[in-house]
């Protein structure tokens, strides 16, 4: 948070390149240091880990700050969920892989959605043309959420829905849905990701000002804490911080200090933290550096435990609670050699496992390539469960706690976290650091370090800057049938065509209304749904109320 930090650490990451000299220096100890920057020694003794609040290092599972995780058994009463983000094409397409999984032990659903969908446009806008059901399935109406989840009973499955500057509506479609096969949606389970902030610092996925895109998602966290109370209405991501280029450090202060900014708003409103505050969620990465990654993950639990605790007076211990999911990193996967992504998945989800996840997602081999096979994709979930079922690791809560190197990192990242959010509250909060540009410098300069560090050689990328192939591997890769575009585009024309008009037109006038005096949005655009209004109509309704966000330019 402070200068002092941010100058330690890229002074660090200047030095791990040019340090590789002291290599050749038989007098002097090699230099080695973390992807956060921090510098690593030969070896670690007990000195080397801190003594604070009566020796929290020797600390039960189960009781606060949590480093060791948040349930006293962990995986040895329940393992994590497995859930593989899914989505391409048509609804009818990702229904059918949503089956495959599920028919492969999938545990829980997670839908990605594609461009047009995530930026409020309906499948046959023009702005759409090109995009419908590229990165993921096109949800334009809720005839396409009926045909997404048809066969699924919703009040058997946990769903996870990547969307954020839509996601109101998108959870609108997902009650029509549960409501037309008679499950009630106080039962459904799930998690609605819904975190705005991070669009505007990494992820651009954004519609409107950030202060409407607030209000929006209050008026979700208001509507699921007295409706939906199995539901998590926000997932807040790290992960797309990291993937812009991050470090491990910052990727935590971000999302901490976006976090905070959401906390803050739900009490604006007069919610009660601890009301809500269990049905908050996180989204973390993990990439290659495994021991820093496990020993991010403890420290997270121990830093939200402190924030919950010490900055909001939550007395619910559930209110203390880090739950998060994890996806291995998709940044880290390289479309040379594609195999070797099979073994970097798998580091990075045993160092999820180890670090204490609730949920995680495996990448598939040839994602650097495409959308995954469905061969790719059952192997990714297939080391999920190896993991789970035959590696051991899951008979012991915590099992890398009390190593003195873990230990040792664990406190470091939870020292260098709380002097960036310290320096972040001085700025005024997240809202005031996105405007400043803060974050995004902060991770275009990390991003920067990482190409040349790679450029230069002196991080190894196996397949890439060394051990390289001499003739490419062409493997086979999913591909999107054109047609499929044609097929969505027609049939949401179709659907228009067959629509109460003036119902549709009055719900559209309600909304808008709504809107501009202030009213919660969650139950009219609940009703739009249900009268048949496209996601792009609702979008377009809220554009006309709440603007477009322009991003100021950074230099």
């Amino acid at each position: 948070m402070s200068s002092s930090n941010s100058n330690s650490s890229k002074d660090g990451s200047r030095r791990s390149s040019s340090s590789r000299a002291a290599e050749n220096n038989n007098t002097a100890e090699k230099v080695l240091f973390t992807d956060s920057g921090i510098k690593v020694k030969r070896i670690y003794t007990s000195r080397d880990v801190k003594r604070k609040d009566g020796d929290r290092k020797v600390e039960d599972a189960g009781k606060y700050p949590f480093t060791r995780g948040i349930y006293p058994e962990m995986y040895r009463e329940r393992i994590w969920t497995m859930r593989q983000y899914t989505g391409f094409g048509s609804a009818e397409e990702t229904n059918r892989r949503f089956k495959f999984l599920l028919e492969n032990g999938q545990t829980g659903l997670s839908l990605a959605f594609d461009l047009p969908t995530q930026t409020g446009y309906d499948s046959d806008d023009p702005r759409a043309e090109g995009e419908v059901g590229r990165v993921g399935v096109a949800i334009s109406c809720i005839d396409d959420m009926m045909r997404c989840f048809d066969g699924i009973p919703l009040d058997k499955v946990s769903t996870s829905m990547t969307i954020n500057s839509t996601a109101t509506t998108l959870l609108a479609f997902y009650i029509g849905v549960a409501e037309s096969q008679g499950v009630p949606i106080n039962v459904l389970r799930g998690t609605l990701q819904n975190d705005i902030l991070k669009e505007y610092i990494a992820r651009n996925t954004y519609i409107y000002p950030p202060e409407p895109s607030m209000r929006l998602f209050v008026d979700s966290m208001e509507f699921c804490s007295k409706n939906m109370p199995s539901w998590y209405p926000v997932s807040i991501s790290g992960y797309h911080i990291r993937e812009a280029g991050a470090n491990a450090v910052q990727e935590l202060a971000f999302t901490f200090s976006n976090a905070m900014a959401y906390v803050d708003a739900c009490l604006e409103r007069g919610l009660n933290v601890d009301d809500f505050a269990p049905r908050l969620s996180f989204f973390f990465c993990c990439t290659m550096d495994i021991l820093e990654e496990i020993a991010k993950f403890r420290a997270a639990r121990r830093i939200w435990a402190t924030i919950m605790k010490e900055r909001y007076n939550a007395k619910n211990e559930k209110s203390m609670h880090l739950r998060f999911h994890v996806q291995t990193s998709g940044e880290s996967l390289t479309a040379q050699q594609p195999d070797n992504n099979i073994i970097r998945v798998t580091l990075q989800a045993l160092a999820a496992v180890l670090g204490g996840c609730q949920s995680l997602h495996t990448n598939s081999r040839d994602e650097a390539l495409s959308l995954p096979t469905e061969e790719s994709v059952r192997i990714a979930l297939r080391t999920q469960q190896i993991i789970a079922y035959e590696s051991g690791v899951t008979r012991v809560v915590d099992p890398l706690g009390g190593s003195y190197y873990i230990e040792y990192l664990t406190d470091e990242i939870e020292e260098r976290v709380w002097k960036y959010l310290r320096r972040i509250e001085r700025m005024g909060g997240s809202l005031k650091a996105i405007e400043k540009g803060y974050f995004q410098q902060e991770i275009r300069e990390n991003a920067y370090r990482i190409k040349k560090e790679v450029d230069e050689g002196s991080r190894i990328i196996v397949g890439v800057n060394r051990f390289v192939d001499k003739e490419a591997e062409v493997p086979e890769v999913l591909r999107i049938d054109p047609a499929l575009e044609r097929k969505q585009v027609e049939r949401l024309k179709e659907f228009k065509a067959k629509r109460d008009k003036t119902k549709v037109e009055h719900m559209i006038s309600r909304l808008e209304e709504a809107a501009e005096k202030g009213h919660n949005l969650m139950p009219y655009i609940v009703e739009s749904v249900k009268a048949y209004v496209t996601l792009g109509e609702i979008s377009n309704a809220l554009r006309r109320v709440f603007g477009v966000y322009q991003p100021k330019l950074v230099i």
